[in-house]
Order: C-alpha cells, then sequence, then structure tokens
C-alpha cells in the first residue's frame, strides 16, 4: 500500500547542486497504523483501514472496531489494495520512509480553500458589461436559457459556491522525507489550506503496448 495520511504545513523552496529551485510543499505526517481489513469475501473488495493520530475520546462504535488495533487514532482511512501482505496486519505500523523514497511519483488529493459565494466574474472568468452608452449590466451573468424549452439547464455557468471542492493534484515527485520531523516534501503546490488534511498516494505504473512501463 502506498499511501499516506499527512496534513499540509506549507511551502518552501530546494536547490539542486546546478542551482535549479524548485517550489517544495511540506507536508506533516504521524505514524499510522493498520485498523481493519476488508476482504473480497467479506466485504466484496480488498482494502486496508489505516488510522493516524490519537483522539481524545473515541464513541462506542468505533472504540470497537479499532479495539484489535490496540490504538486510538483520530483519523481513519481506507486505501483499497490488490491484496493485503503479511506485514500489514491489524496493529503493525507504517513508516513514510517504508511508503514513500524519493523521487517516486505521487498524487496529492485534497479539499481546496472554501472562498464563500461568488458572482460569475470571479467564479467563472466573466466579462464585465460596459460601463456607457447605458449599460446596466455591469456584473449581471447574462441569458441562462432560451424560451423553450422553460428550465435551466443542469452545469449552467451561474453565481454559487466557489472552492471547497475535493481536487486531486496528479505528477508530483516526492522531494524529500524527514523521518525525524515527520515530514514529507512534494514538489509543486497541494490543495487546501494550512493543516488541512492531504491523501497522498502512489501513482499507479502505466504499461505501454509491448508489456514496457
Amino acid at each position: 500500500m502506498k499511501a499516506l495520511i499527512t496534513r499540509k504545513v506549507g511551502m518552501t523552496s530546494t536547490i539542486a547542486e546546478d542551482g535549479v529551485v524548485t517550489a517544495v510543499t511540506l507536508l506533516a505526517f504521524d505514524d499510522h497504523t493498520v485498523v481493519g481489513h476488508k476482504t473480497e469475501e467479506r466485504d466484496g473488495y480488498t482494502a486496508i483501514q489505516v488510522g493516524t493520530g490519537t483522539a481524545k475520546k473515541l464513541g462506542k462504535s468505533l472504540a470497537g472496531h479499532v479495539k484489535a488495533s490496540k490504538v486510538s487514532p483520530k483519523m481513519i482511512r481506507e486505501f483499497r489494495v490488490d491484496e493485503i501482505s503479511e506485514d500489514q496486519g491489524v496493529g503493525s505500523n507504517l513508516q513514510a520512509a517504508d511508503v514513500f523514497s524519493v523521487g517516486d511519483e505521487v498524487h496529492a488529493m485534497g479539499v481546496t480553500k472554501g472562498k464563500g459565494w461568488a458572482g460569475t466574474i470571479r467564479r467563472h472568468n466573466f466579462h464585465r458589461g460596459r460601463k456607457t452608452h447605458g449599460g446596466r449590466s455591469y456584473r449581471r451573468p447574462g441569458s441562462i436559457g432560451s424560451m423553450y424549452p422553460q428550465h435551466i439547464f443542469k452545469g449552467t455557468r451561474m453565481a454559487g459556491q466557489l472552492g471547497h471542492d475535493q481536487v486531486t493534484i496528479k505528477g508530483l515527485k516526492v522531494a524529500l522525507i524527514d523521518t525525524e520531523h515527520n515530514v514529507i516534501g512534494v514538489t509543486g503546490s497541494v490543495p487546501g489550506p494550512r493543516k488541512s488534511v492531504v491523501i497522498l498516494k502512489g501513482a499507479p505504473k502505466i504499461v505501454k503496448a509491448g508489456g514496457k512501463q
């Protein structure tokens, strides 16, 4: 399983030996513990449930669910796998250095910053209307439909909630792994504000025609 539950710390930059500066996002992580399994025979698919952090208090149902792992995780996420290996039993620990290596390609999934209600100019980059010669449609969206049929089609670009969407950034690479401070760095930016949860997943290997990766 190549996945980690992290929290966004912020951004910095690294300088290579040839002088190339690369933007890097720092992500903090805690120890991961396997708290449960999903099997094909029982659940219809195979997955591993991983917990991280320490919760002050757990509900009875959740406490009973993680009792076998002997931990009280603050966050639990489920990752699908092809098969469950022997070292991924309930209660086993996972470290970032064991999951990823510097240079690995990863996907970062998080929730973008919520920016509240926004009009069409800010939300969809609409043009502003003219302010001369009697124009009154400065920031209006314009026509949202014809006379027939008498309803607005789904997906019409209008004013509404901006941000707070789940977004996945693909093609990032692991730039550094600091096991002493529990920090992993990936090239580029990842969605979400500071302290938000970011899921790192290993990019699947693409097999080209002829069996070459």
